[in-house]
């Protein structure tokens, strides 16, 4: 039989300063340390953060580990033009490129290009640059030379030769439009500068800006794609982005008074999430790392997080204070009644982003690591100091009262509230089976719908930015003026030392080449094989009779030393097949490597192998199988996680199952939204999805923490979870709605991969509340409902761990536990 529940005190004068947990009583017992020690580390993270900067790697989006990106960097040296470049289409709107003054702007463009700092030079090509060269074939034999003539002068005389160097090159389609009206500057970029320096895309998108503008000036449209460019592009959208930031926070502030009408609570609540996002953003440049643009999301969930776990002490608190209590009693009790429940959620958080560090793709690592940090802030700011800075503020007698009106009103015998009547339904049989019903065919239906899901990429161009941003219509223009999409995969085909010109392994490259111009998606392909079919129809006076390959080696030799570099490496021991797609999407790969890697199969011998992959499409091909593996991979073990602390948190696999379930529900139907939306699983959505199950536990602790408790003080469910409604879920509700408000806003951001994310996190935002404030009371009718009034099944009590009467009589307190 348990004992009647000891009395709360009210006073710090008869309140046990020892009584509490080890830390409890070291945190409170010594409360101006604490504060002191918090101001010094924010002082000293703040002004880290200073140092902190914006910009991103081509290297870190890639997965270093993975076979294909392995064979490319092997390889990386004798490769020509298939690594981190930018394109730049210079365009004469008014006539062709056989224009002097034309020419005049591209040779001056050119040579400020070739000096610009992070440019390989060795591997630039444009028309002036003596690597472009023709070939051609005369009475005499095979004669070549630069592109633009000797001696040209831009006179008739030297525009007509070039024009027939132009159609003798091969470039038409590559850096010299198929209408003639534009050419490409080829500019490939080094990881680091000639003094060492990282590469900075930020600084490098402004110079390619600043000639932009200042040849546009001068008579030619200049059309600029490529990693670097885009990556500029997301910098500056991204400083856009943090002015979302600040109506969020704005937002989040305005939502919370509305709520507490106390202006001390909801300027710690903010300020406690705000620190912090300080102390991560300071932790970053102390541990080396920078932001970009694909982690410059985690500071507003950080802050979002926090703001969810400060409302739920900041209510505590209050309700605690409109019960008679001193503040600094309160503090306490409400650190000790929902410490446990705040950290396992905050672990659950941190849990739901260190999974990521399984994907094998740097830029993602680190932003597991800044939001891990991000989060180990909260456990700190949240959990200690806001409840420390309540003691000493304490909060508005109003707002206390207030936050209380609904409990007095109930003891004075006035009707509930018409939403917690109809929430209070869910713990009814009627209404919980037609919850359960519900969740189980939208679960079917979304699960039915994500099956379509798509890995990697589904629109042409640069999907983080939205269709008609300059740099998708630059994309765009590319696409329609040349034959050779800036979408390459390139094979890579290894042969014993001087051995890339034999004829068997030509004729194998050959007839891959032909079944992948088969393919729907390929455009066109390019290889040594096809220049010898191109070189034998040449020398035969461009009959296409002979447009054959024919086992002739003193034929495959001449043609062979003549060739461009590209095609293989001076060692002859690599040859390149270059393969150019349509667009990037997902199925467009997927059905070229996999038709590459069947030929591989039967086709490889010890000395010749056929290896995958270079080239933009092959890079982002082998990114896509990475995200693939790890989609599920990471799904498994951040819900393996969530149990696990569930289970530490409620020591009952039925309470773990209540929890879980609605989590599972929302990602499933996250996955269905994101097929409606058109957004596939790749580098910048896979974060997103695993965030959902991390931050969509935290409101199952704080609700069924209190159910529990109250289920166990000899409560029936739909008291238990009335009781739970007043005291967290309100603020669960709170903080939903407010985040969901908050992240919406992102739809005007003009990246577009954001805007993407704020409709797909306020989803879950609202999705998760949802499924605490229906689903959990509607499980629970049939796994936690007791068997006799006022207990909880047997086999639930005798999981759960005993708890001290005063304890309970403190948990969740109602009026005759509160001496009023």
């Amino acid at each position: 039989m348990k004992s009647a529940p000891l009395p709360i005190a009210k006073t710090p004068d008869i309140f046990d300063p020892r009584s509490g947990s080890l830390i409890e009583r070291a945190l409170f017992n010594h409360r101006l340390l604490v504060v002191i020690l918090c101001a010094v580390v924010t002082a000293l993270l703040g002004w880290q953060a200073t140092k902190l900067s914006l910009n991103a790697s081509f290297e870190k989006t890639i997965p270093a580990q993975h076979p294909y990106i392995q064979n490319y960097l092997q390889f990386q040296g004798e490769l020509t033009g298939l690594g981190n470049a930018v394109r730049i289409a210079v365009a004469n709107p008014h006539g062709t490129l056989y224009d002097p003054t034309y020419l005049d702007v591209l040779r001056r463009l050119s040579d400020e290009l070739f000096l610009l700092p992070g440019v390989d030079r060795m591997q630039m090509k444009s028309l002036w640059t003596p690597s472009t060269r023709w070939v051609g074939v005369t009475e005499e034999g095979l004669e070549g030379g630069p592109v633009i003539p000797d001696g040209y002068d831009g006179s008739p005389a030297s525009l007509e030769q070039l024009a027939s160097n132009i159609a003798r090159s091969g470039e038409v389609g590559q850096i010299v439009a198929l209408d003639a009206k534009s050419t490409v500057i080829y500019v490939p970029l080094l990881a680091r500068d000639t003094q060492g320096h990282t590469l900075s895309y930020a600084a490098f998108a402004k110079h390619l800006e600043a000639l932009r503008t200042k040849y546009a000036a001068e008579g030619v449209e200049i059309h600029i794609t490529g990693f670097a460019k885009l990556v500029g592009d997301l910098i500056d959208g991204v400083r856009v982005v943090l002015m979302f930031f600040a109506l969020a926070v704005m937002i989040a502030t305005v939502m919370v008074f509305w709520y507490t009408r106390c202006v001390r609570s909801t300027l710690l609540v903010v300020t406690a999430s705000l620190i912090a996002v300080v102390w991560q953003l300071g932790f970053l440049p102390t541990l080396g790392y920078v932001l970009d643009p694909y982690s410059i999301l985690v500071p507003f969930l950080v802050f979002a997080i926090g703001m969810s776990h400060g409302a739920q002490k900041m209510n505590g608190i209050m309700q605690d204070v409109g019960r008679g209590m001193n503040k600094l009693v309160a503090a306490r009790f409400t650190f000790r009644r929902l410490f446990l429940a705040g950290l396992t959620a905050l672990l659950a958080d941190a849990v739901g982003f260190a999974v990521l560090l399984v994907i094998d793709i740097q830029v993602i690592r680190e932003l597991a690591v800044a939001a891990s940090i991000g989060v180990a802030a909260l456990i700190f700011t949240n959990l200690i100091l806001l409840p420390i800075l309540l003691s000493y503020t304490g909060v508005s007698a109003k707002a206390a009262a207030r936050s209380l009106r609904t409990e007095t009103a109930d003891a004075a015998g006035a009707a509930k509230h018409p939403l917690w009547i109809f929430l209070d339904r869910f713990t009814q049989r009627r209404m919980a089976t037609v919850a359960v019903t519900a969740a189980v065919v939208l679960g079917l239906a979304g699960f039915t719908i994500s099956t379509q899901l798509k890995i990697g990429d589904l629109d042409p161009g640069a999907p983080e930015l939205r269709p008609d941003s300059r740099y998708n219509l630059d994309v765009a223009f590319m696409n329609a003026s040349y034959g050779a999409s800036s979408d390459v995969l390139a094979i890579m085909v290894r042969t014993p030392e001087g051995g890339c010109a034999h004829y068997d392994t030509l004729n194998k490259v050959d007839a891959l080449e032909w079944q992948l111009r088969q393919l729907d998606g390929v455009e066109a392909t390019n290889s040594l094989a096809l220049l010898n079919r191109r070189m034998l129809a040449g020398l035969s006076e461009g009959n296409p009779k002979w447009y054959e390959f024919l086992p002739n080696q003193d034929m495959l030799n001449t043609v062979t030393a003549g060739a461009p570099r590209g095609l293989y490496n001076d060692s002859c021991n690599l040859l390149t097949l270059y393969v150019y797609l349509r667009d990037h999407k997902a199925d467009t790969l997927t059905r070229v490597v996999d038709h590459v890697e069947a030929f591989a199969r039967n086709n490889d011998t010890k000395e010749v192998k056929f290896l995958l992959a270079a080239g933009a499409a092959g890079i982002e091909a082998a990114t896509n199988i990475v995200v693939k593996d790890a989609w599920r991979q990471m799904l498994f073990l951040v819900y393996g996680a969530v149990v696990v602390l569930a289970f530490i948190a409620f020591r009952s696999w039925r309470a773990v199952l209540v929890a879980i379930l609605p989590l599972m529900l929302t990602s499933v139907l996250a996955e269905a939204l994101m097929v409606a939306l058109g957004m596939g699983v790749k580098v910048a959505t896979l974060p997103v999805i695993a965030l959902g199950v991390g931050i969509g536990i935290d409101y199952a602790l704080y609700i069924l923490s209190v159910t529990m408790a109250q289920l166990r003080a000899g409560k029936n469910l739909s008291e238990a979870y009335y009781r739970a409604l007043l005291f967290t879920g309100k603020v669960v509700m709170l903080t939903g709605v407010t985040l969901a408000i908050g992240v919406v806003t992102w739809v005007g951001s003009p990246i577009k991969f954001q805007a993407d994310m704020g409709l797909l996190l306020a989803f879950m935002f609202l999705w998760n509340m949802l499924g605490a404030m229906i689903l959990i009371p509607a499980l629970a009718h049939f796994l936690l409902k007791p068997k006799s009034p006022g207990g909880l099944t047997s086999a639930a009590v005798a999981s759960m761990p005993v708890k001290a009467d005063s304890e309970l009589a403190m948990t969740c307190a109602t009026p005759s536990t509160s001496g009023r």
